[in-house]
């Protein structure tokens, strides 16, 4: 189905229809043999709080955008190669249901769908999508990805010395190994994970030392192992604040 529609005029014109969407700001999206797959809202569990996300499903890249205008205007496009992705369902718990997660070597989170039956058809596409793609590459499944961010409702005191509570003073930070949520004294040190950036990034001194020792997979969390630790949440009692999930510099 997907080499038929690869070339029509239907698909070409919905292609066009999202990058119209996304304006001068996005990326061109059409490219010989590039299919529209399905589209949809998911909720994006983000830093700060839980955000609608507009995602397009394409047989070769997953792409996301913050609404601006439902199916008129979107902003802040995120392209992800999908030969790069894995996904792992998530158990419901409170509010956060029909979730998983996508994971890739530079960037994870978790997302919600509004109903079981639409995780369901989201996870099996995705899955296609990346079989397909790595049959035809010859490639094996990434086995690297990066940790997911607790979110900050998650934590009130630091994960690693479990001591330093958080104030609009003391502001919480996030180690780029696995993902916690530290305190500034936690989490001083600057490591290279190149997969995420060309630069050291911060990270809390538990990982520093086992990524100095060579112990680099002790510290890989997944965001599964996250719910199981951290305190109960739901999307009601997030912060209100601006998301600020890109932001690199905490």
């Amino acid at each position: 189905m997907v080499d038929r529609l690869a070339n029509s005029e239907a698909n070409t014109r919905r292609i066009s229809i999202v990058e119209n969407c996304f304006g001068a700001a996005g990326q061109p999206l059409t490219i010989p043999g590039r299919v529209l797959i399905g589209e949809g809202v998911l909720t994006k569990l983000c830093r700060k709080k839980p955000k609608a996300r507009q995602f397009f499903l394409f047989n070769d890249i997953l792409v996301y955008g913050n609404i601006v205008i439902q199916k008129k205007k979107y902003n802040k496009q995120h392209i992800i190669p999908l030969e790069n992705v894995t996904i792992d369902s998530i158990q419901d718990e409170g509010d956060l249901r029909n979730g998983w997660l996508i994971k890739t070597p530079t960037k994870s989170f978790a997302v919600y769908a509004a109903t079981a039956t639409e995780k369901s058809e989201w996870m099996n596409h995705i899955n296609k999508c990346v079989s397909d793609l790595l049959s035809k590459s010859g490639k094996t499944p990434s086995n690297e990805h990066a940790a997911v961010w607790v979110p900050d409702s998650e934590a009130t005191v630091c994960m690693r010395c479990q001591k330093a509570k958080f104030t609009p003073v003391n502001r919480r930070h996030h180690c780029r190994k696995c993902g916690f949520v530290v305190c500034g004294p936690c989490s001083e040190k600057r490591f290279l994970l190149p997969s995420q950036s060309s630069k050291p990034v911060r990270i809390c001194d538990f990982c520093y030392d086992l990524l100095s020792t060579g112990e680099m997979t002790a510290c890989q969390s997944t965001r599964s192992d996250s719910y199981s630790q951290s305190p109960k949440s739901s999307l009601n009692d997030v912060s209100d604040d601006d998301d600020d999930d890109e932001d690199s510099s905490d």
